[in-house]
């Protein structure tokens, strides 16, 4: 549990910390801490050198701008959960940020640090799918933008370039649509055995448009577009017929958490829990 000998920089400014990753190609970034630091002590990681941006300015912060709301990478899980912001123009994220881990871990943690680690049974990663959102990213080469969609591409891997660093993540604003998550979580990690994070919008009696994602079921986080397609253009009452659709076609997992028969389960039964919600919320 004692990690192997590293260097320890701490830079002002993003041109600092984009010069570190250029010059040192094991270096690793540290934010939060809850990903790398438990992997650097089990020696799942050896990086030489380890860069902080926690003394970078400009990286911590929510805002509006325009039909977007911006957040920034080091902005810690608690301000996501307890934004203003957040909870009139976009509650979904607050939502799910409220739900991760433990106090400690939401006051310490950051957003961009955990959509970078990409764990398979995170929060966010479910809440940016079904958010449809933009993750920018910056290096010595220039800045680009990383739609979610695209963005997490197996366990724990995502199409950050080892250069790179997220400086934001970019959100629509769903005062039109109707939104939930719903978690089963592990007791003592506060880890998603099933997190469902759902965006609906309704014309009527009918269900115009939906946007459905999975946390905990997979290897990674996905979009349940069996789900959606069941759901586009029915009547309010198909929720559970579509929601039996949550695990079409992932391999699911099975872990000392839970066997893959109960996470098929799981997923169906806070699927249809949190298109519930949702409804209920929009005044069905």
């Amino acid at each position: 549990m004692i990690p192997a000998n590293f260097d320890y920089e701490s830079p002002r400014t993003l041109s600092e910390a984009l010069d570190l990753l250029a010059s040192r190609q094991d270096a690793k970034i540290l934010a939060g801490g809850h990903s790398l630091l438990p992997a650097m002590k089990l020696r799942l990681a050896a990086p030489s050198v380890v860069v902080d941006l926690g003394r970078i300015a400009g990286l911590n912060h929510i805002r509006e701008s325009g039909d977007r709301i911006v957040i920034g990478a080091m902005t810690p899980h608690a301000d996501v959960a307890s934004s203003k912001i957040l909870h009139v123009a976009c509650p979904l994220l607050a939502q799910a940020a409220s739900q991760i881990g433990d106090v400690q871990v939401r006051n310490r943690g950051t957003i961009g640090g955990s959509l970078a680690a990409a764990h398979p049974a995170a929060d966010y990663p479910a809440a940016v799918l079904a958010l449809d959102a933009e993750i920018m990213a910056v290096s010595r080469s220039g800045e680009r933008s990383l739609p979610a969609t695209k963005f997490f591409t197996g366990m724990f891997t995502t199409e950050l370039r080892p250069d790179e660093i997220i400086t934001e993540v970019r959100v629509p604003r769903t005062e039109g649509a109707s939104v939930a998550y719903k978690k089963f979580h592990h007791p003592a990690s506060g880890y998603a055995v099933v997190g469902v994070a759902v965006r609906i919008k309704k014309a009527g009696t009918r269900i115009d448009s939906a946007a459905i994602s999975i946390t905990g079921v997979g290897h990674i986080a996905y979009r349940a577009t069996a789900v959606e397609n069941a759901l586009r253009g029915k009547p309010l009452g198909v929720i559970a017929e579509a929601a039996a659709h949550a695990a079409e076609g992932v391999e699911v997992l099975s872990d000392y958490y839970a066997s893959a028969e109960y996470r098929r389960h799981l997923a169906t039964v806070f699927t249809r829990r949190a298109l519930e919600q949702a409804l209920e919320a929009s005044g069905k």
